[in-house]
């Protein structure tokens, strides 16, 4: 509930988000703004993913991948956890989850045709929590 009430104190101009915040959120763009990053948050949407499931779904080399996931997680924006020798990882919270999603289903609208999220192909995020 309180996002929806800070969210529209925010548009009514009512409040603001502070500096840290405002940096922070620049920061998340950022993070953002790379096509393989993207990539792998959307593979750990739905599920948490072993590195190696992530390096599989993406087709890049592992090095990479970690790279990418070490700026992910300083970033606060993927949550590893160790198993073994293996890592895993998920979203961090509900809000990057929703974050991404929105971003790529904002993408899909830029296309012809009816989006695959308005065609119930995408991903049901309720069910990925």
């Amino acid at each position: 509930m309180c996002h929806h009430i800070c969210m529209r104190a925010y548009a009514a101009g009512e409040e603001s988000p502070g500096v840290e915040q405002i940096d922070l959120a620049v920061e998340v763009f950022r993070m953002l703004a790379d096509q393989t990053r993207v990539r792998i948050l959307w593979a750990v949407l739905a599920e948490e993913r072993s590195v190696n499931e992530i390096v599989e779904i993406l087709g890049k080399p592992q090095s990479a991948i970690s790279q990418h996931l070490a700026k992910l997680r300083l970033a606060r924006l993927v949550l590893p956890r160790k198993q073994g020798a293996q890592v895993f990882y998920r979203v961090a919270n509900d809000h990057v989850r929703q974050l991404v999603a929105d971003a790529v289903y904002h993408a899909e609208h830029a296309g012809p045709g009816v989006p695959a999220h308005h065609r119930g192909d995408a991903v049901d995020l309720k069910d990925a929590r």
